[in-house]
């Protein structure tokens, strides 16, 4: 079915290759859709214009020259599909009234937008030419203003983009210039035919982000209970607090007194946690409201992410990156085993800094004042743990960095093929046998890396981590795999393992929130940092090989998976775990 509602856009800041960069039509698969791209190329595809990454035209210049839809955005969230847009490069000077663009059905002339139109960021167009490449047109100006950035014009015409598939042209002077198919557009995703992907519209794709040698703080919890406290209270000029949950008394009472003593504290947090929010975690993020701390969270039908689970602080020059929540059970002490670093590295502060501003400032960023959640009951952690380790500072040859869902699953891999000899990993759960982070730990150990695999004995995935852990036994056994897989026994030394970290050759460390399942590293912004050096690997080691060790307390909370499993009932069992479909994140 078609509709009526039409947005053309040309946006700054989309250097996009133009058209002929996907000369080779052909079909681009992942779990999402499939879209089949076509193009009609330019004189000569190979002439590439520096601008957009793409093809020209030869034989001198012309207006055409660098032209192109860069991405399509044709299934929007909101009532009635308001707001959908096609994205065009047009070349500065242009004339527009020479480019039209076109679907199957009709075409509509491009036109620059009246002298009063304006985007949400103030921008104004007045001229008959395209400045600077880019303009923005829009049968909804006023909503399509906080979809995206530039000068945004008016639109009147007979092209429509239908949520089933498309194909569009651009043409110049009459002639197709370009031209790009999609197919089953996912609701709220922009399409880019340059990679034939789609795309939450606002999705960042943040880079890598890489320190240099320095020192860091390594501390693991429930044993530094206070630590993260402790580094609140040190704030003088800022705090940027980004988690998933945030409901510790402690934490509020540091954030509050920070604004007291003038203090900027920004808090930003998942608004519709899994389950529900807790009331304790509405009250605390109210507080915090009324205590003068800009307070956000991630949620409405623009959501880039499906949840905001990353758990960070920037502190003026300084960045707390750990795997627990703001809440007692981990941030104080009471009940989860963590890992957690506090660093200076110039780099990586600013790095972090730079993905909680991307992450407040789009459409998805509500006010907390103006975000009505579902509220659930909550329980608060009251458990004593000994302090067996303390906080240490070790040397660090870098840290890189990490966000999902931009860059941390390939890297994360890349890091996993890379090990020579051993792997020690340290997960709540792991999402299923097909999970790719999983895949490449089995090809390691089968090239002969040692490689151990500590999972929650929680009761809330005991049941699924067993199952799992009977099938990853059941491999190594088949294969002669150097493979080892407990589930831990935390004795009086913690409740539950709750720490997503992973130890490389006794070298590199990796420390935040990426929990080991499909939707953490895809969907999800999670933050990680990957740390080098044996210093660091050393310190983080000697709480894996206690927790490995455990507290054995019998039989019945032993920590080896029993070897006595068949395949045929391991077949049964892998079969429940991929039949399961709930989702948990802590």
């Amino acid at each position: 079915m078609r509709r009526s509602a039409v947005v053309v856009v040309l946006a700054v800041g989309l250097l996009c290759a133009v058209p002929t960069a996907c000369v080779a039509a052909g079909a681009v698969t992942d779990d999402r859709h499939t879209a089949q791209l076509g193009t009609t190329p330019l004189a000569d595809p190979g002439v590439a214009d520096s601008r957009f990454g793409g093809p020209t035209a030869i034989g001198g210049p012309t207006a055409a020259e660098g032209a192109g839809i860069v991405a399509v955005y044709p299934n929007p969230v909101t009532d009635g599909d308001r707001g959908e847009f096609v994205r065009v490069a047009i070349p500065q000077g242009s004339n527009l009234s020479a480019f039209e663009l076109a679907d199957g059905e009709g075409s509509v002339r491009l036109s620059p937008p009246a002298r009063d139109e304006t985007n949400a960021t103030g921008s104004t167009f007045v001229a008959s030419r395209a400045p600077n490449g880019t303009l923005t047109f829009s049968t909804d100006p006023g909503l399509t203003g906080w979809l995206t950035d530039g000068p945004i014009a008016g639109l009147s015409g007979s092209v429509q983009l239908a949520n089933s598939g498309e194909r569009l042209r651009l043409l110049h002077a009459g002639e197709v210039i370009d031209s790009v198919q999609y197919e089953s557009a996912p609701e709220g995703e922009l399409y880019r035919p340059r990679t034939g992907e789609w795309e939450p519209l606002g999705a960042t794709d943040r880079p890598v982000v890489t320190g240099g040698p320095g020192t860091v703080e390594a501390f693991v919890l429930p044993d530094g209970s206070d630590r993260a406290v402790e580094f609140l209270d040190t704030a003088t000029e800022r705090v940027l607090l980004a988690g998933y949950t945030v409901s510790s008394r402690e934490v509020v009472g540091s954030l509050t007194a920070a604004v007291e003593r003038g203090v900027d504290v920004a808090v930003l947090a998942d608004g519709s946690p899994v389950g529900g929010m807790t009331g304790n975690m509405a009250t605390a993020l109210s507080t915090l409201d009324r205590a003068g701390a800009e307070v956000r969270v991630l949620a409405g039908e623009r959501a880039r992410y499906r949840y905001h689970h990353a758990k960070y602080a920037v502190v003026d020059d300084r960045a707390l990156v750990t795997t627990e929540n703001w809440k007692p059970a981990g941030t104080g002490g009471n009940s989860s085993r963590g890992w957690g670093v506090i660093t200076g590295q110039r780099r990586v502060v600013e790095g972090l800094v730079d993905t909680y501003r991307a992450d407040t400032t789009w459409a998805d960023a509500v006010p907390w004042d103006s975000h009505d959640p579902a509220l659930v009951e909550g329980s608060r952690s009251t458990g004593e743990y000994p302090q067996s380790f303390d906080p240490r500072t070790v040397s660090v040859e870098q840290t890189r960095l990490l966000v999902t869902p931009d860059n941390a699953g390939g890297n994360i891999r890349e890091t996993i093929e890379n090990a020579d000899s051993s792997l020690d990993i340290k997960q709540v759960s792991i999402g299923d046998r097909s999970f790719r982070l999983l895949r490449t730990v089995l090809d390691a150990a089968a090239r002969g890396v040692e490689v151990r695999i500590l999972l929650s004995g929680a009761w809330y995935v005991a049941e699924d981590n067993r199952r799992l852990a009977a099938w990853l036994r059941d491999q190594a056994q088949v294969a002669d795999l150097p493979l080892s897989v407990r589930l831990a026994d935390s004795g009086d030394a913690f409740e539950k393992i709750h720490a997503k970290g992973m130890i490389v050759d006794g070298e590199q460390t990796l420390v935040g929130s990426i929990n080991w399942n499909a939707n953490s590293v895809e969907n999800n912004r999670e933050v990680a940092l990957l740390l080098e050096g044996e210093s660091a690997a050393r310190y983080f080691g000697e709480v894996f090989e206690a927790d490995w060790q455990g507290h054995r307390g019998g039989s019945e909370h032993g920590w080896d998976v029993p070897l006595g499993l068949g395949l045929a009932v391991v077949a049964g069992a892998v079969a429940a775990i991929l039949g399961l479909k709930r989702v948990r994140f802590e």
